[in-house]
């Protein structure tokens, strides 16, 4: 047997007697695992600078849609596959567009991982996220569409067709709260 082998199979040996010295005997092991003890250190997070918007409820997440002095603010949906993904995007500038007198629409820079993210039947004040075309869209005139597992609600918006109108050129997109 060469050196080298020999000194790594001694270098194993002891590993494993250092590991299996360090864990619990097997009537110390707990059934359950051990509760996190809380943090006794000051939180490093920089101070809210939440924006109100108004009828919101706390704890939902506000994203924000922008160009100079207009916006439209958006309440995301549900916790889905497709709403983490977004939400992992942001933030990100986008350039929205009209489509079919419908919606204002707008291509993300990478396709959103959906999988899991049930479809449904979009209303007026629906931001969805079409999956064939990889757009988002907002729709101001929904009559006429129907369900469709290919269109994902990632949340809901407030903003009139004319605010959507002013959203033109580069919109920045970024989470308020």
């Amino acid at each position: 047997m060469s050196r080298r082998l020999r000194l790594s199979l001694a270098a194993l040996a002891v590993t494993a007697t250092l590991a299996a010295g360090c864990a619990p005997a097997p009537s110390e092991r707990a059934s359950s695992a051990p509760t996190p003890q809380p943090s006794a250190s000051p939180s490093l997070e920089a101070p809210s600078t939440e924006v109100p918007v108004p009828g919101d409820t706390q704890g939902e997440i506000i994203v924000r849609f922008s160009n100079d002095d207009n916006h439209a603010d958006v309440v995301m949906a549900e916790d889905s596959p497709a709403v983490k993904d977004f939400l992992s995007m942001v933030p990100l500038e986008l350039s929205l567009e009209d489509f079919n007198q419908k919606e204002k629409i707008s291509y993300l820079p990478g396709e959103l991982a959906w999988e899991g993210t049930s479809g449904f039947d979009p209303e007026d004040g629906d931001l969805i996220y079409y999956t064939p075309w990889g757009n988002l869209g907002f729709y101001y005139d929904a009559s006429g569409i129907g369900y469709s597992d290919a269109t994902l609600k990632l949340g809901t918006f407030a903003a009139t067709r004319s605010e959507l109108d002013a959203l033109d050129g580069p919109v920045t997109v970024g989470i308020v709260r």
